[in-house]
């Protein structure tokens, strides 16, 4: 059942118990956990807002609404890709929906604002495809886990590819002027001149662009190819100008995926025939999962699967596998991260990076098993606790 409101969707669903408040006790352990589930379901971004809640809901209603035996009450904010309008919607789940954990968000920029005010409140969240570097490396929040990528991540082995295979001496970039863009763009760089290569320049637009003719009219003839930061709008009013440009046969177009992923494909045209981009996730994955993911999802939605229903999909199913670890029982932010991905906590890193991490992963699996072994041996079951009120809405 749902009732849909101006700026909100409530649907019965499954329990998160392993990631409500860490003050909360066993008096929830009946009732339904609310969380509010935040994406831009208009604005620039809007058909991506869209795919990532529909990912999730597919896996709540594949789950047949019921994880550990408790129900869930999913309140559906529109944040519009806007950071102040992200955090007002934010201030309200919290402060007057009460809900017991927030997740969703895309642009980075949305990401880094609501930090503050989660690690202020205490708030336990999950950002299944947002891709802010620092969320996991420098500037880690304690109340925060993120399921899916970062934006670095794919872009250290496009770098080297673009040099070692595709052969490319120099190269253009051109970048959303916000985190994303610069962590994307910084990365490419890094690895492309690490092996070889070098960007001879890079050209930023802000995001409210409407044409993009002033920043390909600046673009070096010399260059080997032309790198391309985009996604939604931003792809559809770039594809348009490079298609008018006339360098489409002329300088070779790459992309990070986020460009040409599904979410926005329908909308270009043979402009974008040939372009070679990268990314964690395409519906063309070949795998009995994917098949049947895909299968699923354009049966419900009627639409293909993207970067953005896939990483949502996974990101509920991980909070599924940690809430099923503690049998349903509330538990810390931190038990969470020690859960997601069978008992792998989620480091950052790059696509050089994967193999130490694995390994540092698998140590520190064991290290964790360990010591629980140790202290439920040693500890007495912690007693019920009565459920710390919410401080009032300010």
């Amino acid at each position: 059942m749902a009732r849909e409101g101006t700026s909100m969707r409530r649907l019965t669903a499954v329990t998160i118990a392993a990631i409500t408040m860490l003050a909360a006790g066993a008096a929830f352990a009946q009732g339904p956990i609310k969380i509010g589930f935040l994406a831009p379901l208009s604005g620039a971004i809007a058909q991506a807002g869209k795919d990532m809640y529909s990912g999730c809901e597919l896996f709540w209603e594949e789950s047949g609404w019921q994880i550990a035996g408790r129900k869930l009450d999913v309140i559906l904010e529109d944040n519009e890709g806007i950071p102040a309008t992200a955090l007002t919607r934010l201030r309200k789940l919290v402060e007057t929906d009460h809900v017991h954990m927030a997740g969703g968000v895309i642009l980075s920029n949305v990401a880094y604002a609501l930090v503050p005010y989660i690690e202020a409140q205490g708030i336990p969240s999950f950002y299944p495809i947002n891709s802010a570097d620092d969320l996991t490396q420098r500037k880690r929040p304690k109340w925060l886990v993120r399921t899916g990528f970062a934006a670095s991540q794919y872009m250290h082995p496009f770098g080297e590819y673009a040099a070692k295979v595709l052969g490319y001496k120099k190269v253009v970039t051109i970048g959303l002027d916000y985190a994303f863009g610069w962590e994307t763009v910084g990365a490419f760089q890094k690895s492309f001149e690490d092996n070889g290569g070098q960007v001879i320049q890079k050209l930023w637009t802000p995001l409210n662009i409407q044409d993009y003719g002033p920043y390909v009219a600046q673009i070096k003839r010399d260059t080997s190819a032309v790198f391309i930061n985009g996604l939604g709008r931003w792809t559809v009013l770039f594809a348009k100008e490079w298609a008018a440009s006339g360098l489409k046969d002329k300088i070779p177009l790459i992309a990070g995926g986020t460009y040409s992923d599904e979410h926005v494909l329908p909308q270009l045209g043979d402009e974008s025939i040939g372009v070679i981009s990268t990314h964690n996730y395409s519906a063309a994955l070949d795998t009995p999962e994917n098949r049947r993911f895909r299968a699923a999802y354009e049966k419900k939605f009627n639409r293909s699967t993207s970067v953005y229903s896939e990483n949502c999909y996974s990101g509920a199913q991980l909070v599924s596998a940690a809430i099923k670890a503690v049998n349903g029982k509330v538990d810390p932010l931190e038990g969470l991260k020690e859960n997601v991905i069978v008992g792998r906590l989620i480091p950052a890193g790059t696509g050089a990076s994967m193999a130490k991490i694995r390994e540092v992963a698998v140590k520190r699996d064991k290290m964790i098993l360990d010591e629980r072994e140790k202290q439920a041996a040693v500890v007495p079951p912690a007693p019920e606790v009565e459920p710390m009120a919410l401080p009032p809405a300010e």
